[in-house]
């Protein structure tokens, strides 16, 4: 199946839980909350990955081009395969001939090394600052994600990345100018950036495969490299490659452009992770540059060997020392004279951020509850850096008011304030400890002046100890919360008068609700009464339950059966009455 339309990142919406962790960790911002659900939005979105590592639902997923590389070999054309460096650190307990047999199981024709095309990127890029030594700044290309994030939103810049092809770009021309215009060429590595190249420029690489791909392509045909037996044949094609190995650790490439020349008179640096790149690139302007400047720029904190689609169990260190360990060859291959083309130009269509006025801003403030300067608690809950970040991406349509924590608890708390102070029965909410966390204005009166009369102070009474309020109630609070079992409408008898009690869980064994009513007051007839439990009580059992979901808690599951309310009332209550009438 093609799927080649579809964004190489997108979310498994069942399992988003709308936890915004991927749109704090986007270092561009390229999400968008709808419906509570995370989606990428793909014209902003630079593929570093980050989202898909941090979500804790492993709802942020890669596109798996399987099914298409599955495909392709079924076709006349061969099929060769360009392997990222790092795959020395991805399968260190693989012998490399091994390794290579096992894709050759799989139906490619034949293996070889990306960092081939590394060389070719070194050795044209050595050439470039020998010729030209006018002081300015020379932006790597080898990064995919860097040069997105330059085009998109460091416009400015974007001049200054050197016009070559990525090293998986060159590789592919370096094997169709051995092997023939007609091969095709899947990138296997540890970068969903190679799979928006491949989308891009589908007639250099075909397509992209992550690391992870490969372990489920080799598990679902039943083949294990480690018990492949390989022959003379499982090697690298058309030849090994040498200081183009260096290139998945910050600063390789470096090593390779002056490994193909010796330039005195430039500058080189490295910086790796995109918070780096940015701070850089940011900073250039106070440089005062004597001479050219080649800054080589990973998006992956460490280099490739980082990238977002491996396995990520070993410390960096111990994956630098992998490859650097791994390089060996003879000097005298270096300094080399490029065997293709491998200019490249990257046009890319900058991200306009619209302007928004200080009203505008201010305005969807005030929707979230931010009414002053004090407001503004900048927690970051919704993943955006501030408050006012926040309001420019619901300006934007980027973000719901549903994402500010501290709005939507205010919310919630006032909501169920308002529930609880306007129903005609007595509420209380009380904690383990016996301290008090709600209770409406009907409870305080039914307990007398003096409690009515503190409630005028403290409205609610919060913290107040329920069981010098209520001592009636506390061992029936300890009950539910000991047990988790809920008390339905029991009758209990309190100097002289009687309440009609219903007891349950909010929180399991912290928190607990009560509902109370005076059965005692001046009574109606039966039919009123009747009807009064078939429709009052209905509505206050409902009432409660949105109380204790806008409280963020679970209410219990048990319910009693309405009628069961009525006949034992009526039993009770209204039988007697009968009785003493008939009497008379």
């Amino acid at each position: 199946m093609d799927n080649s339309q579809q964004h190489p990142i997108y979310t498994e919406k069942n399992e988003c839980q709308d936890c915004c962790r991927c749109v704090r960790m986007c270092p561009v911002k390229a999400i968008k909350i709808e419906n509570g659900s995370a989606n990428i939005i793909p014209q902003l979105c630079i593929a570093c990955g980050r989202c898909t590592k941090v979500c804790p639902f492993n709802a942020k997923r890669v596109r798996s081009d399987i099914g298409r590389a599955k495909q392709l070999l079924k076709d006349p054309a061969p099929v060769y395969v360009s392997i990222a460096p790092s795959f020395r650190t991805e399968f260190a307990d693989i012998p490399e001939n091994k390794l290579i047999a096992a894709l050759r199981r799989l139906g490619f024709a034949g293996v070889s090394e990306t960092a081939l095309g590394a060389q070719e990127v070194s050795a044209s890029v050595a050439e470039l600052l020998k010729r030209d030594p006018t002081p300015r700044v020379y932006i790597s290309s080898a990064c995919p994600v860097v040069v997105d994030l330059i085009g998109k939103y460091i416009p400015s810049m974007a001049a200054s990345i050197t016009d070559f092809c990525s090293p998986a770009q060159a590789h592919a021309r370096l094997l169709k100018k051995h092997y023939g215009d007609h091969i095709r060429v899947v990138f296997i590595g540890p970068c969903i950036g190679k799979k928006v190249e491949a989308d891009e420029h589908p007639e250099l690489l075909t397509l992209a495969l992550s690391y992870n791909n490969l372990r489920e392509w080799f598990q679902s045909e039943s083949i294990d490299p480690l018990a492949m037996q390989p022959t003379e044949r499982d090697v690298f094609c058309p030849d090994r490659a040498a200081e183009g190995a260096l290139y998945p650790v910050d600063g390789g490439m470096i090593a390779g452009i002056k490994a193909n020349c010796s330039i005195h008179d430039a500058d080189f640096m490295a910086f790796s992770g995109v918070n780096n790149v940015v701070s850089a690139l940011h900073d250039l302007d106070k440089t005062h540059l004597k001479r050219p400047l080649f800054l080589e720029l990973l998006a992956c904190e460490g280099g490739c060997v980082n990238g977002p689609i491996g396995h990520d169990t070993e410390a960096t260190i111990i994956k630098r020392q992998q490859i650097v360990n791994a390089v060996d060859y003879d000097p005298a291959v270096v300094p080399r004279q490029a065997r293709v083309d491998a200019t490249l130009t990257h046009p890319k269509t900058p991200v306009l951020k619209r302007e928004f006025s200080a009203k505008e801003i201010n305005d969807a403030l005030l929707s979230i509850g931010k009414q002053s300067f004090e407001d503004e608690l900048n927690c970051s809950g919704c993943g955006y850096n501030s408050c006012r970040d926040f309001a420019v991406a619901l300006l934007e349509g980027k973000a719901e008011p549903s994402m500010c924590v501290s709005y939507m608890r205010k919310l919630a708390n006032k909501k169920a304030n308002t529930l609880i102070q306007t129903m005609p029965s007595g509420v209380i909410i009380v904690q383990e400890n016996m301290n008090v966390v709600e209770c409406n204005r009907r409870f305080a009166e039914m307990l007398g002046d003096d409690i009515k009369d503190a409630f005028e102070v403290s409205p609610g009474l919060e913290g107040a100890s329920a069981q010098k309020l209520v001592p009636f109630l506390t061992k029936y609070f300890d009950q539910v919360l000991e047990t988790g079992c809920d008390i339905s409408y029991r009758d209990i008898e309190n100097n002289g008068s009687v309440y009609n009690v219903t007891i349950f869980t909010i929180e399991p064994h912290r928190i607990v609700g009560c509902i109370m009513r005076d059965i005692t007051e001046p009574a109606v007839e039966k039919e009123q009464v009747i009807r009064k439990a078939q429709e009052v009580i209905r509505r206050q059992m409902e009432t409660v339950q949105k109380i204790a979901y806008l409280l963020g808690e679970n209410a219990a599951e048990s319910q009693v059966s309405l009628n069961d309310i009525i006949d034992s009332y009526s039993s009770k209550r209204l039988a007697g009455r009968d009785n003493a009438d008939s009497r008379r």
